[in-house]
């Protein structure tokens, strides 16, 4: 995709989500996201432990053969950083959410790296389609915020996406790209930082969705770290360093993702009209992205070009657990 392309499409995303960061002015827009490093710095009273490793078999109860194949790719939040056992981390939770609804076994594979930007994913990518145990079925993306707090250019940002996303559909796996979290839901972020972090993310956000419906996608929105919990209790769904999410945080995000991560796979029901009074429509691609920027938890999916399916899946509750797969799994 060329540079130009992937400009229209921030552009038209940014026109329906009312406007543009450049407004504010160059000088301002790093200033204030300077700050945000710095705010980044202070949080919180404790350091995130590492992700814990997460490959494995999951679903055995189901036998082991012929399992789905998941592969998380991204920074921080998709590895899991900010809790200490494998089961409570998003890749953990999606892959047994998954074999209960498929009734089937399901292979995590997860290459996120803690601190990753965008421009990562074509390494992630490369080493993912490198194993020798097969393709995934399908792959989920988490990507985007220290894109913004590395102040990475947008258009850079989502051309990176569209590239990863392209590849994976290329090879045969679904994609379901979790855009990037709301970054002004942050404790230590203060106005008019705040504004602008919230601003930067949701931007970001409407682009991602718009090049990853592009390429085949499908994409969540992660908007304030999923939904009024995040903003309604900060102590509860963030983790000890106060920026990435506890184990009830990302239980929280694995159950607005879980949804589209089946339906991709056809695992999960599908309704045959839309739904009005959830808000559910056929709308202009980047006017769907902008509008699923707005409120976490919705669904952007490809219709016919240029128009996109605009759902708000009802979410299925998942039990924060501390199981992890036993090694010998991560052959599997």
């Amino acid at each position: 995709m060329s540079r130009a392309r992937v400009a229209r499409r921030i552009a038209a995303g940014a026109a329906y989500g009312g406007g543009s960061i450049g407004l504010l002015g160059v000088a301002a827009v790093g200033l204030l996201l300077t700050e945000m490093q710095l705010a980044k710095r202070s949080v919180g009273n404790g350091t995130a432990p590492l992700p814990p490793v997460t490959d494995g078999l999951y679903g055995r109860a189901f036998g082991t053969e012929d399992p789905l194949r998941l592969a998380l790719l991204g920074d921080s939040t998709a590895a899991g950083q900010g809790v200490r056992r494998a089961g409570q981390t998003p890749g953990a939770l999606l892959a047994s959410g998954l074999a209960a609804v498929a009734e089937r076994p399901v292979v995590l594979r997860n290459v996120a790296l803690s601190g990753a930007r965008s421009d990562d994913l074509e390494r992630q990518v490369s080493l993912l389609l490198a194993q020798p145990v097969g393709r995934p079925d399908v792959c989920v993306i988490m990507i985007g915020a220290n894109d913004v707090t590395h102040r990475m250019s947008p258009t850079e940002s989502v051309r990176f996406l569209a590239a990863a996303v392209r590849r994976l559909r290329t090879a045969g796996a679904e994609v379901v790209v979790g855009t990037c979290p709301d970054l002004g839901t942050i404790e230590p972020v203060y106005q008019p930082l705040r504004w602008l972090a919230r601003r930067a993310s949701r931007q970001l956000a409407a682009a991602q969705t718009i090049v990853a419906v592009e390429q085949g996608g499908r994409t969540v929105s992660l908007g304030d770290l999923l939904g009024p919990e995040f903003a309604a209790n900060p102590r509860e769904m963030f983790g000890v360093d106060n920026f990435h999410p506890s184990a009830e945080g990302y239980a929280t995000a694995a159950m607005a993702v879980l949804p589209t991560l089946c339906a991709s796979l056809g695992a999960w029901p599908e309704a045959d009209l839309l739904e009005p009074a959830r808000r559910e429509s056929i709308l202009p691609v980047a006017k769907a992205a902008a509008e699923a920027a707005k409120e976490a938890g919705t669904e952007v999916t490809g219709a016919r070009a240029p128009w996109a399916l605009l759902k708000y899946r009802r979410r299925r509750r998942l039990p924060v657990t501390g199981e992890a797969p036993a090694p010998e799994d991560a052959q599997a």
